[in-house]
């Protein structure tokens, strides 16, 4: 095991307990929080969470209000593990995230309540659907909602946008070439419904997340599957309905509910100052933490010091996987990847970086988000180890490449169009004419390459013949849970076991503390300030259009990306509600 980090070197980096949340170096400017026993800790859970170390000074000071995962499980691990907090209050509020993350959340809960501490929860909720946050709520000993709230139990859902009419009425056409029956990507742009390998892989992933859900709703509520299934077909809304059935414990104001906790009471904002060394804490090596998120692109990441946007940079991720792999006091890398994948070569990139670390000596661990697909699953292939949550959308191994020929649009529009070309295959470089026969076919190839390619290095990285990773690819969508039974990961989890896994590589017990390093390394503030002034930073201030979804989610994922090349998509806009 490489030297662990002494505390004078991390002042300005974050510690984090376990899975923990961020705690600057030093304790901070004030006196450690004291804590007393018997305190209720109340958390706060709504909005939208990403996976990323948090917003800089100058974010929070531009009116970033992002708010990491990674703070949120922190708490509930720290909760976990102080004797001094007794009941810990789940306020859960509207959420968007997905269900990777929500699963973990769910988790975290699980845990305290498993360290013998009464999790209460409260839901604040009026809208057409509260599934996720009822899942998080079956992780307590009791659920309230507040007066007035409307939470429906009306089952699931997924919808599926496809855009070929569309396309048509305006006069684009699509060269297509793909590898894999279910790389249903492609649908989205040029057909009018999906296909049948879509709607097979579809209604897989929609009865996974049924399973799921029915069997947390039961085993939390202590009910029999049959009864939460009958109850959810009895389309409840009203809290008495729901009450009635089991699923809820009754209405109270979130006052109420405190004032009959009592007192001492902390806020999880007020606790987050809760010095380590008072739980515990006692570090035995160093793991950089190196978020993957977005969609996969090729060069630097350029986000603005004002946000925390990211993009999934081929030449920002590798070089912190290297840089890290080379530091002599980091011991491992956990890779945390949140991204629907992207350009095949960028994903190459990436996946020779954490080739290299690996030979360099320290182990890699991935750790999977809400998805992890195709080009996020080419980059996880070369770790040493997979870890996805249950209800995270990962696979999907398969390629697609997408032209748009818009000689139909210029008729439309009255524009004229004169081509010109040197070479026998150069009208593959035109946007006016479809391909011809040979150069549909030279795609194709480029396309199959890409795919015997990706089997190659996913057969490589989980130690299977390239017959049984083309058995379980096609371009299908896995759950995560499906993904494991498939031989795609390792194990079934969140942050905190792909945390476990990692100290299990370097030889450490898997309830041993870590210390997480975030990298790339923040700049310094000077830095920040001059990238905030630049033209790049600027332009962050342009009107951003908002697309209704689930369009908006097709655009998202492939901005930026080239066409007529081999991209790793998944079919778009999984998303069940």
């Amino acid at each position: 095991m490489k030297k662990a980090l002494s505390l004078a070197s991390l002042r300005g980096v974050f510690v984090l307990l376990l899975v923990a949340s961020p705690i600057a170096c030093g304790m901070g400017d004030g006196p450690p929080l004291e804590v007393e026993g018997g305190t209720t800790l109340v958390v706060e859970i709504g909005g939208v969470y990403v996976d990323a170390p948090g917003p800089n000074v100058l974010a929070r000071l531009a009116g970033d209000t992002t708010q990491p995962l990674l703070g949120l499980l922190g708490t509930f691990t720290r909760a976990a593990r102080d004797s001094r907090i007794d009941t810990v209050v789940l306020r859960i509020e509207p959420l968007g995230v997905g269900w990777g993350k929500a699963d973990e959340i769910r988790a975290a809960a699980v845990r305290v309540r498993e360290a013998g501490k009464r999790v209460v929860a409260h839901l604040e909720i009026q809208g057409f659907m509260a599934n996720k946050e009822l899942y998080i709520a079956s992780a307590a000993d009791e659920i309230f909602v507040a007066p007035g709230s409307a939470i429906p139990l009306v089952g699931l859902a997924a919808e599926y946008i496809h855009l070929g009419g569309m396309w048509e009425k305006l006069g684009i056409d699509f060269d297509i070439a793909k590898a894999g029956k279910y790389k249903s990507a492609v649908e989205a742009y040029a057909e009018r419904t999906m296909s049948e390998s879509a709607r097979e892989m579809a209604n897989s992933l929609l009865d996974d997340a049924w399973a799921r859900f029915v069997s947390a709703l039961a085993e939390g509520r202590n009910l029999p599957v049959s009864a939460v299934e009958e109850a959810i077909d009895r389309g409840p809304v009203r809290s008495q309905e729901l009450e009635a059935l089991g699923v809820i414990d009754g209405e109270v104001h979130l006052d109420e509910l405190l004032e009959r906790e009592g007192e001492p009471r902390l806020e999880a904002s007020e606790y987050a100052a809760v010095d380590p060394e008072s739980i515990g804490f006692a570090p035995k090596a160093s793991v950089a933490l190196i978020f993957g998120v977005g969609t996969v692109l090729q060069g630097e990441a350029d986000a603005s010091p004002l946000s925390t946007e990211t993009v999934f940079a081929s030449g920002t991720v590798s070089r912190s996987i290297l840089e890290a792999a080379e530091d002599p006091e980091i011991d491992a890398i956990l890779l945390r990847i949140d991204s629907p994948g992207g350009s095949a070569l960028a994903s190459e990139i990436i996946w020779r970086a954490i080739v290299r670390a690996r030979e360099m000596g320290t182990p890699v661990v991935v750790s999977m988000s809400d998805v992890a697909a195709s080009g996020g699953y080419y980059v996880a292939s070369a770790a040493d180890a997979i870890v996805a949550d249950p209800g995270t959308l990962t696979g999907s191994i398969g390629v697609f490449a997408i032209r748009p020929v818009l000689r139909g649009l210029f008729e439309k529009l009255e524009i004229g169009i004169d081509s010109l070309t040197r070479g026998k295959h150069a009208d593959f470089l035109l946007s006016s004419e479809n391909l011809s026969p040979a150069a549909l076919a030279r795609l194709e190839t480029s396309v199959l390459d890409t795919y015997q390619l990706f089997l190659a290095r996913v057969a490589d990285g989980r130690g299977l013949s390239i017959d049984a990773v083309d058995a379980v690819a096609q371009g299908r969508v896995w759950s995560g849970r499906q993904a494991f039974d498939a031989g795609l990961v390792d194990e079934v989890g969140g942050l905190h076991t792909a945390a476990r896994r990692a100290k299990v590589e370097i030889g450490l017990d898997p309830d041993d503390d870590v210390f997480l390093i975030p990298y790339p390394k923040p700049p310094s503030l000077s830095d920040q300030l001059m990238r905030a002034l630049s033209s790049a930073s600027i332009r962050a201030f342009a009107p951003k259009i908002e697309w209704p979804e689930p369009l908006g989610q097709l655009v998202e994922a492939v901005e930026g990306l080239p066409t007529g090349t081999p991209a790793l998509i998944p079919p778009m806009m999984i998303e069940i509600r």
